[in-house]
């Protein structure tokens, strides 16, 4: 999220400004990454480089892209479909076959980049879904690629927390722990003792490439059920362990009050009704 998405520099809705006008919108910044990856389809690695490059775009998810020389080209099958993408040109792409299985279209390339595109000629980038595993050195890899400018630090805080909804308290706490994000809204995680109702335990499950799975929960009130308001991380990556087990909820979907001070709604991409339906689809587009 850091650079290209939500409130970072080159995103949708930066959080802060420059002194003079940057163009944001096919905007490309093409980088050396020092991180071995791995990828592992039908029991074969069919990636394995430790020479990968990441493409940060705005408005996109930071992208691995690989040499081919890393990767068991003897595997991929060339395919009719090709897409264009302004600055980078037209992908042709590749189905994936393994084991008697295969992903159709899993990796595309860029055989001709326009002049003052970057170096992507000699390069293959994969949908994350289209293998099995994947692994950053030797570590699962859950999510998209870590970007490196990207930072999550949690924080034990005293100030008084209030959460509510439709004029219910939800949550009240002066012994949260929050967490600051790259180019995401400010969390505040409560203990499980300090909610002031019971919460419903959603089948909603996400992953966060820094922090690890998210389960889901609702909540009723007055009647009404609000669905995924609130979210938590039980076994989470090293970045969020000191969050295990603690409670969040969407600052763009309830009431927060801290130290007595109303906090703005942001506007993110959980703020639309129902944005796990899209953001599934965007899992898909990995």
């Amino acid at each position: 999220m850091a650079l290209t998405m939500g409130s970072g520099p080159f995103g949708q809705a930066p959080a802060g400004v420059f002194n003079t006008d940057i163009r944001r919108d096919g905007l490309l910044y093409f980088e050396d990454s020092p991180r071995r990856i791995r990828g592992v389809f039908a029991g074969e690695t069919v990636i394995d480089s430790r020479h990968v490059k990441i493409m940060h775009e705005h408005a996109h998810l930071p992208r691995a892209y690989f040499p081919r020389a890393d990767v068991r080209t003897d595997l991929l099958l060339r395919t009719d479909l090709s897409t264009h993408a302004p600055g980078k040109g037209d992908a042709v792409y590749w189905t994936l076959q393994a084991g008697g299985r295969s992903v159709p279209n899993a990796a595309w390339s860029y055989p001709d980049p326009p002049p003052g595109a970057p170096p992507l000629r000699d390069y293959l980038a994969f949908f994350l879904a289209s293998m099995d595993s994947w692994l950053e050195e030797d570590e699962p890899m859950i999510g998209h690629v870590r970007d490196p400018y990207h930072r999550v630090d949690v924080v034990n805080t005293s100030r008084h927390v209030r959460v509510s909804l439709a004029g219910t308290v939800l949550a009240d706490s002066t012994r949260t722990r929050v967490i600051f994000e790259t180019g995401l809204p400010t969390r505040w995680y409560f203990p499980p003792d300090d909610l002031r109702v019971s919460l419903v335990e959603s089948e909603l499950r996400t992953v966060c490439s820094y922090k690890g799975h998210a389960h889901y929960r609702s909540v009723r009130v007055g009647g009404e059920l609000y669905e995924n308001v609130a979210w938590t991380y039980p076994r989470p990556r090293h970045d969020a362990a000191a969050v295990a087990g603690y409670l969040a909820f969407f600052n763009e979907r309830v009431d927060i009050v801290v130290d007595g001070e109303p906090q703005q709604s942001p506007r993110s991409p959980w703020s639309v009704p129902g944005w796990w339906h899209s953001m599934a689809e965007f899992a898909a587009q990995m």
